[in-house]
This record gives C-alpha cells, sequence and structure tokens, in this order.
C-alpha cells in the first residue's frame, strides 16, 4: 500500500485541543499513474462500516436472519453495542454492522413487516456509556447539555430524512426517543462505495458514466437544499452505488457529530482535506456556508474520479492557488462544457463559485428540477417510543414491503411501478399504484349548480369559431411501427426473447439478435408504466457493433437486468443500422445508464418539429459520407411481466 499524500480523500480527524482523542484515518485513496489516470490496484470489495452514523453498509455475504449471528456481530470495540437478540421495539438486532464515535449500526429484524432493515443508535462514546441492559447515560453532567445537543440534532435529522423522498437519499422508516437515547430505522442498503467503485474501474471513468451519477445526485441535493438543509461532507466513500440498481445514494448527514464538535472542545472536528471548500474551516462573516459548499465537494469528487487525486486543499489555495483546471488536465477526454462546468464549482472563493444545484445543473446541461415541499409529519411533537415486543408466541407472519416512494426531476411523485429496463427492485404499495390511478384516471364533470336569473334580452347568434383539429397523439407503439414499415430490405433482422414470460423478481431479461448484413444494433423499449428507454447500446455497453450471421445476446453480463413491477406488457424494438445512430436529438435525460426518450407532449412536441425523412425513433446521425447513411432493419418483440 502506497503511503498516504496530502491530496488523497481520505477523511482527516484535526484534532481542536490537546485533549482530543487519537485519529485513525482510514487507507489512502489509489494512486495516480503517470497519465493522470489510477494505477493498478488490487483492492477487494470492503465491508462498509462507517463510524459516522452510517446509514446503510455493504455485505459481502447475505445478513443473517433474526436471532442469527454474523462473524461481525460482536459488541464492538467500546462495549457500548447492544447484543445480539436485543428487542428494540418490534426490532430484534441480529448483528452489529458498524461502530464509530458518534453511533452504532445495527442489521435487525423488522418482525412486524417481518424484513431485515438497518436500526441506528445514537451513542457518542467519548460523552455517554451503557448501564443495565439498553440504557444509556451521560458519564458526567459537565457533558449532559453536548449531549442533549447531539440527541436532539440526531432526531431532527432522522424527522428530515423521513419527510424526504428520493432514491439517493437515505429513506428513514420512522424514528424515536427511549432509553435515554434515540434510533432511527432504514432500509438495509448493500453496494460499494464510489471510492471503491473507482478503485475497481482501475481507470477515469468516462462522461457518461460520471453524468449518471450526478444527474440523480445533483437532484438529491436540490430537494434537501431547498429546505435549507446541506450535506458538506460530499466525498467518494460517503456514496454507495446499490447493488440492485448501480444507482447512487448519498450517505451520513452527519448532523450530531457536527454539532458536537462546534460544542466542545474534548472532541475533534472533521473534514476531508480536498472536498471541503475554505468556508468550511472557519466561520467568516464574508464566508458562509450554503449550496455552494455541496457544490464543490460534488466537483472535487468529479475530479477525483477523472485524475485519482482531489484538487489541492482549499486553505492553501487561498493563499497560493496552485489548481490546475480539469479543462487543461483532462482536455481530449471530456467535453469542454463538462469540465469548464466542474472548473467553476471548484473556484476556491465562495462568491465566485457556483452558487446552486440548479445552476451546476444548468451548467452541466441536465434539466431543472422542481422539488415538491417535503412530506408534512403529522404526528404529535411528542415522539413515542415504539410498543413494547410482541410475544413469540403472538407473532404472525407479514408480507415485506418497502415504503420508499421517489422523487424524480420533476419534483412530483413518480410512479410507484418501475419498467424493467431500469432494473430496479423496487416493491411498490397498493395503495400508492392506486392512488396513482386516481389521480390519472378521468373523472365525470361536476354538475354545476342552477342558477335562476332574468332571461337576458335576445341576442343575434355569432358563427361558432372553427375549432383546428387537435394533433395526433404521441404513441410510442405507433413509433415502433413507423420504424418497422420504413426499413431497407436485405437486413434480415431477427430478435427474439429467451422466455416470453418473466416473472417479477425472479427472472432475468434474455434475447436474442441476428443480421443477415454487418451493423449497429439498437434496442429501445416501451415500458408497462409507458416509460421508453434506448436500453443499448448505454453508458455501460457501448460497442453495438454486429457482423452478418452473428447471433448476440443480450442484456451483457455487466448490466443484468432484473423483472421488477409493474407487470404487464414490455414492448422492444430493434434496429440494426448501417451507421450508428445518434439519440441525443432525441433526449439528453438518463436514468441509470439507460437515455430516456420523449413520450406523451414531449415526443409530440418533438415529432412536430422532426424535419428529417426518417421515422423520428432511427434517431440522427453525426457524421456519414457513405451512400446508405439511413440504411436499417428492424424487428420487434414483446415478453409479458408476470407476478
Amino acid at each position: 500500500m502506497s503511503s498516504p499524500t496530502p491530496d488523497d480523500d481520505r477523511t482527516v480527524i484535526r484534532p481542536i485541543s490537546a485533549n482530543a482523542p487519537e485519529a485513525h484515518p482510514e487507507a489512502p485513496a489509489p494512486g495516480a499513474g503517470a497519465d493522470g489516470g489510477f494505477a493498478a490496484t488490487e483492492f477487494a470489495k470492503t465491508k462498509i462500516a462507517p463510524t459516522e452514523f452510517a446509514s446503510t453498509q455493504v455485505a459481502g455475504r447475505a445478513a443473517p436472519g433474526p436471532g442469527a449471528a454474523s462473524a461481525h456481530s460482536s459488541a464492538g470495540d467500546s462495549g457500548n453495542a447492544l447484543p445480539v437478540g436485543t428487542y428494540l421495539g418490534e426490532f430484534e438486532l441480529t448483528s452489529v454492522l458498524g461502530e464509530g464515535g458518534f453511533g452504532i449500526v445495527y442489521l435487525a429484524w423488522d418482525h412486524s413487516l417481518e424484513r431485515r432493515v438497518a436500526l441506528k443508535e445514537y451513542m457518542p462514546a467519548a460523552l455517554a456509556a451503557r448501564t443495565g441492559d439498553t440504557q444509556v447515560q451521560v458519564k458526567s453532567q459537565r457533558h449532559r447539555d453536548t449531549f442533549e445537543a447531539g440527541r436532539k440534532s440526531f432526531v431532527n435529522e432522522a424527522k428530515l430524512l423521513a419527510s424526504f423522498d428520493h432514491p439517493s437519499l437515505v429513506k428513514v422508516y420512522r424514528f424515536w426517543e427511549a432509553n435515554g437515547t434515540a434510533y432511527m430505522v432504514m432500509p438495509f442498503y448493500e453496494g460499494i462505495t464510489l471510492k471503491d467503485k473507482l478503485r475497481e474501474l482501475g481507470a477515469p471513468p468516462d462522461e457518461a458514466w460520471l453524468m449518471t451519477l450526478l444527474a440523480p445526485l445533483t437532484e438529491a441535493l436540490a430537494v434537501i437544499h431547498a429546505e435549507s438543509c446541506f450535506h458538506r461532507d460530499i466525498a467518494p466513500d460517503n456514496v454507495i452505488l446499490l447493488n440492485s440498481t448501480g444507482k447512487p445514494l448519498l450517505l451520513d448527514f452527519g448532523a450530531a457529530r457536527r454539532v458536537i464538535g462546534d460544542m466542545t472542545q474534548a472532541l475533534t472536528v472533521i473534514l476531508k482535506p480536498g472536498y471541503a471548500p475554505v468556508e468550511q474551516y472557519a466561520e467568516a462573516p464574508n464566508m458562509k456556508q450554503g449550496a455552494w459548499t455541496d457544490v464543490y465537494a460534488l466537483a472535487a469528487s468529479v475530479h477525483f474520479a477523472i485524475l485519482g487525486r482531489t484538487p489541492p486543499t482549499s486553505v492553501g489555495r487561498l493563499m497560493s492557488d496552485s489548481y490546475v483546471p480539469l479543462e487543461e488536465a483532462a482536455e481530449g477526454r471530456y467535453s469542454r462544457q463538462f469540465l469548464q462546468a466542474m472548473d467553476k464549482a471548484l473556484r476556491v472563493r465562495p462568491e465566485e463559485r457556483t452558487q446552486t444545484i440548479a445552476a451546476l445543473r444548468a451548467d452541466l446541461g441536465l434539466g431543472t428540477v422542481t422539488v415538491e415541499p417535503p412530506t408534512v409529519n403529522t404526528r404529535p411533537a411528542g415522539i413515542a417510543a415504539p410498543p413494547p415486543p410482541v410475544p413469540k408466541a403472538a407473532r404472525t407472519q407479514m408480507p415485506s414491503q418497502d415504503t420508499t416512494q421517489y422523487v424524480g426531476p420533476s419534483g412530483g411523485a413518480k410512479s410507484s411501478s418501475k419498467s424493467l429496463w431500469m432494473g430496479l427492485g423496487v416493491l411498490a404499495l397498493a395503495a400508492a399504484g392506486a392512488g396513482t390511478y386516481f389521480a390519472l384516471a378521468p373523472r365525470k364533470a361536476a354538475t354545476p349548480p342552477v342558477v335562476t336569473q332574468a332571461a337576458p334580452a335576445p341576442v343575434a347568434a355569432a358563427p361558432a369559431p372553427v375549432t383546428p383539429p387537435a394533433p395526433a397523439r404521441f404513441d410510442i407503439r405507433d413509433e415502433f411501427a413507423k420504424v418497422m414499415s420504413a426499413q431497407t430490405p436485405g437486413f434480415g433482422v431477427e430478435a427474439a426473447a429467451t422466455k416470453p414470460q418473466l416473472r417479477i423478481g425472479k427472472d432475468s431479461l434474455g434475447f436474442t439478435v441476428k443480421s443477415a448484413r454487418d451493423g449497429f444494433v439498437q434496442v429501445l423499449v416501451l415500458g408497462p408504466d409507458g416509460a421508453a428507454a434506448l436500453l443499448f447500446p448505454n453508458a455501460q455497453a457501448s460497442d453495438n457493433r454486429i457482423k452478418a450471421g452473428e447471433t448476440l445476446l443480450l442484456p451483457k453480463a455487466s448490466w443484468k437486468l432484473d423483472t421488477v413491477e409493474p407487470a404487464g406488457a414490455e414492448h422492444f424494438l430493434i434496429i440494426v443500422s448501417a451507421q450508428p445512430r445518434d439519440y441525443s436529438e432525441l433526449s439528453k435525460e438518463r436514468d441509470y445508464i439507460f437515455l430516456k426518450l420523449p413520450t406523451q407532449e414531449q415526443g409530440q412536441a418533438l415529432a412536430a418539429s422532426w424535419t428529417r425523412s426518417t421515422p423520428l425513433l432511427l434517431g440522427g446521425l453525426k457524421s456519414c459520407a457513405t451512400p446508405d447513411c439511413d440504411a436499417y432493419g428492424a424487428a420487434r418483440f414483446s415478453v409479458d411481466i408476470v407476478p
């Protein structure tokens, strides 16, 4: 292992006083190669057990079921962790996932809903200790105010996260105060940190890959910023890529940690040099923290992904700025627009930096985000402790449910259903689906009240205005048919699903493509929920060439797609073209690694302005100098998604 350098992304503990506890920094970041890329490393995937109230864990193996212990279920280093088998309400602790200076994270079994969850306990080890079975007690009265302030901040953070609905923000199912401390319960997430993923890649990711991360992360930040909440600790080790979807999840708001650090000189203030902007080192009247603080840290994480190192420490940059713009350091590997957006976001002085997430998204060419107000908490001010544990003899089996809702770019709740092409293994509540139906279903007009009034004097009737015909409704299936009818003879494209019927949660998508001519394969899909996407090529698989007579099996192993809700027909259009098609004219918005295709009003507007002689869903061409530029063949098939 290489020795640490000033520009790596390890967490650095900066002692405030001589009495501060000794820090143990984590392993350094991968070293940069001679060309600025990543040097080859051999890092195994690790289980994440973050010390600062980690809200999710990355498990290398399946977590134990209720009552089962595992190799990592010891009481932890401090001896403060509750033993395996302890009940906190309906939650049975099955293992300790992580223990740090400010809290303990357990894997637990929810006996009410029969599901695994992560349970966090507020436990600042420097201030408090365990007494009795579950009670937490402050070690000294001089720490009482600090302990209580930290607990209040812990609960406020739980309330805030519980009110937000976004797939890149940790969801809090419930929280309560009891036993002299506080708890929060969240989904049990599994994945790999962005930091470890970059090590695994071994080379800088391309722009499309980075944009698939930035799109949802900036959406999530826009949601929390709208409530004047700022993360203030964004770094590659505080983002995980979920195993189930590959999508990023933002971790560790660490509110209690920061409050405690602000109130006492006996603890530490935690900063990440290279990621922390200058305003985090000292509060000055002209250097307040805000949205621009998270903008800097997010851009610094991208800098690390591109060059394998962070920008120079912001405090040093303020004195003598040695920062080399990414527009120079990574020229030719990324678009100028992308690099300029990152450089602007990394300006050292806060007032010169990109000020908001909306401005950053605009600089990157991403769409606007309309943020809905967070969910209103209708509970009374007093937070009740969880009910006592149900006697084992009286327990009944209940189906597992995931109560997570999602907020999309429009700010409104997305449909609880997700297409197979998204690969999102999320079970939506039936009630949410019903709510969506009633919101969208046509309603009968209410009968107007009858108003009696004097009859007006007769007036000559004016000729009825001529109403222009409404434009034809945009339907992706009709567009599929247009592509099929306009194809060039001789391609002989064949496509078929390996299974005509796929079971939700059990089967994976598979299909074959064959062509009589050399060409390039494009796969478009329309899901049961009406969402459409370019399935292939995508940000993870760009080589879409096919040889004459070759049978191509898709999806590739690197982007396997599992079957998820909703049930219904999934329609596929396969295009084999003489030249690679360019769909950037249709959309620039991505969902995970896939380009979203326009539907409904957006598709209708695009179709009305389409001037090419070829069908809309054939897309455009970047360049072509051959006579068969728009030659292509096509095939269609469907699969049935069933419970």
